[in-house]
């Protein structure tokens, strides 16, 4: 599921697919598209190559995607998929950008500089974490939203500018983020 929530929020899966099971053949259909953005090319290939896998080796397969898609910024896939959910003007606000950037970045009129792909990869992997935990709005929300966790600062007020994912902050956001994947919201 991880995975599979992971692709959903960096824009990898098809607008409207419906996952009813994961399945041997839902798993292939995953490593196939994330290949075809240039990530896990080799898993998905091995995937394909394998007749009927144990079921160990598709966790291993499912494992080896998450970490492959987690490493992976693709912001031609990701800056539309965020976008349709917090809106140009939050997303670039959480992204440390200008709106007019944004709409460049998003639109191919200019590459993506690496630093900002990367603020771009962390909130497509913030918003995978919350996704189960909270709905579209929820997510919003919880960047908006004061946490003890976080000495009362607001997930957004330690995304702001130009934030380093690898840092303390955002790293911590991150944890949180991580945390309520299967509790209840905070």
């Amino acid at each position: 599921m991880e995975a599979l929530k992971l692709m959903d929020a960096m824009g990898l899966m098809e607008a409207g697919e419906a996952i009813e099971v994961l399945d041997l053949e839902t798993v292939r259909r995953m490593a196939q598209r994330a290949a075809g953005a240039g990530i896990a090319e080799t898993t998905a290939v091995a995937l394909r190559a394998q007749g009927k896998p144990q079921s160990k080796d598709v966790e291993a397969v499912l494992e080896s995607l998450r970490r492959a898609l987690e490493a992976s910024p693709v912001p031609e896939f990701e800056w539309p998929s965020l976008i349709e959910l917090f809106g140009v003007e939050q997303l670039a606000g959480l992204v440390g950008v200008s709106v007019a950037s944004l709409r460049r970045y998003a639109g191919g009129g200019r590459p993506t500089p690496d630093p900002v792909a990367a603020r771009l990869h962390l909130l497509a992997q913030l918003t995978a974490d919350l996704r189960g935990a909270y709905s579209e709005v929820g997510v919003r929300r919880w960047f908006e939203r004061k946490r003890t966790q976080l000495d009362g600062l607001a997930p957004r007020d330690i995304l702001k500018g130009d934030w380093d994912p690898d840092a303390t902050g955002p790293q911590e956001v991150r944890s949180l983020a991580q945390s309520l994947a299967g509790a209840s919201a905070t």
